[in-house]
């Protein structure tokens, strides 16, 4: 007789996986949290830098649902493949800049390589992990992709503030260009063990996948309102988000290395929460964590922007809280999405959360630059903080999923591919 083995929750192909997310991001973070002072390193103002933030939105915007149909037209390994090669593309433009205009080409060419890799990563996993653990394997994934967030900011700040940010943005470089390598042997190594044959791009099949995710999208349900919500708090991140490690080093007075272990210690609180975070959401139901997420997030807003001047370790304490709530919704939110919308749609549905940006916030880096020059440095932060606390109410009335939904057995989700 033969018995069932337990399926570990993270397969071979996942851990190497996230082995190549791990190469890719953490040069991306090396410079992700410095680039407002990179712009300002290129003689930018604050104005300019929002200015900078709102233009560089416009290919994300066009593209993001886009990447999400190749995701789930090609394959997820496939167009992750595609787009590493053009977020190497990406780092020419961004080494060489002698002017803040020059990074908005640098920004566009890198926009193509998230609107490919951003929606095939979490449809990826979502694929990859039965339903009643899906909270668990996003927890877990994150935690391990979080590590980025704990080398990456101190590396990065370390390496502009000793070696200037050309230097730092070719060694970021270099660590992107090993993942790209990993990606499309991976990529290949699973075009050779294909059993299905994948869809051609299309405009019929780039249509049929639109209407069906439009009609989830204007049905009036659960996918309604996350993106309502998700709207609403995209606008408020916007509006203060980019100018936070100007408002350090300008207002909190720290160095470009305190800066990035500061982002470090944001990665880290987050890396140890995602895990609880995923046990919440299959425990408690997603809900529970991205309400809490939302009040840690706010909380830590309003730490950061109420720091007495020599109190520089508040600032640890104040990204600690937002690394805590962002450690425990991220896979909270992951998952709900994943049960919300028909496996088919995973990656266009990816592409169309997973972004913060849209049509409603794409002044909003302008408009919080705006803020800080006319009210005050810490307006654009308050206002974040106020918006992510209401944002709590539509989310605990709100996200729910139908309860007619069909689970789908665990044995019929595991993993198709093995590592």
């Amino acid at each position: 007789m033969e018995t069932l083995k337990k399926k570990p929750l993270l397969s071979g192909l996942l851990i190497l996986f996230l082995t190549a997310m791990v190469f890719a991001n953490i040069g991306g973070s090396m410079y992700g949290s410095l680039m407002p002072l990179y712009l300002k390193d290129l003689d930018a103002s604050i104005t300019q830098i929002g200015l900078f933030f709102t233009l560089s939105q416009i290919v994300p915007l066009l593209l993001q649902i886009l990447g999400g149909w190749v995701s789930d037209t090609l394959g997820r390994l496939r167009a992750i493949a595609i787009g590493s090669v053009f977020g190497v593309i990406g780092f020419i433009p961004l080494i060489l800049a002698d002017s803040w205009q020059w990074l908005l080409l640098a920004v566009a060419i890198g926009a193509i390589a998230r609107s490919l890799v951003g929606p095939s990563f979490d449809a990826f996993i979502a694929e990859h992990s039965s339903e009643e653990n899906r909270g668990k394997v996003f927890g877990i994934s994150q935690a391990i992709f979080m590590i980025v967030s704990v080398i990456g900011p101190p590396l990065g700040g370390w390496m502009a503030g000793a070696y200037g940010f050309k230097l730092m943005l070719l060694a970021a470089g270099i660590l992107y260009f090993i993942a790209m390598i990993m990606r499309l042997s991976m990529a290949r190594e699973a075009a050779k063990n294909a059993t299905a044959k994948t869809e051609e791009l299309s405009f019929s099949s780039l249509k049929v996948n639109l209407v069906s995710m439009f009609t989830l999208v204007f049905s009036g349900g659960l996918i309604t309102w996350m993106l309502i919500t998700d709207g609403l708090r995209d606008v408020s991140f916007q509006f203060s988000e980019n100018l936070f490690p100007v408002y350090m080093q300008e207002v909190g007075g720290l160095s470009l290395q305190q800066i990035g272990w500061v982002m470090s210690f944001f990665g880290m609180a987050m890396m140890l929460t995602t895990i609880p975070g995923g046990w919440l959401s299959d425990k408690a139901g997603e809900r529970v964590g991205i309400a809490l997420g939302m009040i840690l997030m706010s909380s830590a807003l309003f730490v950061l922007v109420n720091i007495p001047a020599g109190s520089q370790w508040m600032y640890y304490l104040g990204w600690g809280l937002a690394g805590m709530g962002a450690g425990v919704s991220a896979p909270a939110y992951q998952s709900l999405i994943s049960k919300a919308v028909p496996q088919k749609n995973r990656g266009m549905a990816f592409g169309l959360f997973s972004t913060s940006l849209g049509v409603i916030s794409l002044p909003a880096p302008w408009i919080g630059a705006q803020m800080w020059d006319r009210v005050g440095p810490t307006f654009p932060f308050t206002v974040t903080a106020i918006v992510l606390l209401i944002s709590v109410i539509p989310i605990w009335i709100k996200f729910r999923l139908p309860k007619t939904e069909e689970q789908v057995p665990s044995e019929e989700i595991v993993p198709a591919v093995t590592g």
